[in-house]
């Protein structure tokens, strides 16, 4: 299976680079939104139905025995191996010709993420791990933040339309008592990935799904974060709250949102 893991590793990453590069490419450009509401300020363009074709025909080609899942499409196929993509993560941002947005493709053995790989063309960082040999961001190994006062810490708090605007100011004005700094950028893909790189000292979402994280958890571990049972707490097939935090904060914010963190 190691040399199995590592092809299939290899034939990910240059798949998800052609694909970034597609999305770069049919990116509309600074301005009003372009695409369709699924849900108010949930955003869906003509780039995330084809760069999940082109992913899952290039995966298909190449690992017909493997499990396909994504965003747009569902389950479309089934295996002992499962690949989880999300075209486009941060479309909201992508309909606006905004840079914060990314490609992700992350395999599962049962239940058990083991490789991430995301792509964030506008501004040319690729982030790829395998489970048990590192996180790198452009073949660089990458670390959860050293950070521990949270009064110099950076924490997201995501939002989505399922978030319940009364929930979502009560774990903000929470954060905010603790001294961190609170960011809200669009993209939990891409949060995961800074907390993950240390450029975040945390990062929480009410309401997240697994092809929003499939890949990321795999770059939190490996990066040695501390994060939320996920997949345990139902993530692996419903939208579900997911909490990581760099090590030194990670007591703290467990506490202050009320929720439990691990090293995987």
């Amino acid at each position: 299976m190691t040399d199995a893991l590592s092809h299939r590793f290899e034939a990910a990453q240059a798949i998800v680079q052609k694909a970034a590069e597609m999305a770069l490419t049919m990116r509309p450009p600074p301005g009003g939104p372009q695409g369709s509401l699924k849900h108010a300020q949930d955003w869906l363009t003509e780039t995330d139905g084809k760069v999940e074709a082109f992913i899952s025909a290039e995966i298909k080609k190449l690992f017909p025995e493997d499990g396909f899942q994504g965003e747009e499409e569902g389950e479309t196929r089934t295996g002992a191996l499962r690949w989880i993509v999300d075209p486009i993560d941060g479309t909201s941002n992508y309909a606006r010709g905004r840079n914060r947005w990314c490609v992700s493709l992350g395999l599962m053995e049962g239940n058990t993420p083991i490789l991430g790989i995301i792509s964030a063309p506008p501004v040319k960082e690729f982030y790829t791990a395998r489970l048990g040999h590192g996180a790198f961001m452009n073949g660089k190994q990458i670390h959860a933040s050293p950070v521990t006062d949270p009064k110099i810490s950076m924490v997201e708090l995501g939002w989505s339309h399922v978030s319940k605007k009364e929930d979502f100011l009560k774990y903000a004005n929470a954060i905010l008592e603790t001294g961190a700094m609170i960011r809200t950028l669009g993209s939990g893909t891409m949060s995961l990935v800074d907390v993950a790189s240390g450029r975040l000292d945390g990062h929480f979402e009410m309401s997240i799904n697994l092809w929003d994280v499939a890949a990321a958890l795999v770059l939190l571990q490996e990066a040695g974060a501390k994060v939320s049972p996920f997949l345990k707490d139902g993530g692996l097939h419903q939208p579900t709250p997911l909490l990581t935090a760099a090590p030194g904060l990670a007591d703290l914010l467990s506490s202050t949102i009320n929720m439990p963190l691990s090293s995987s």
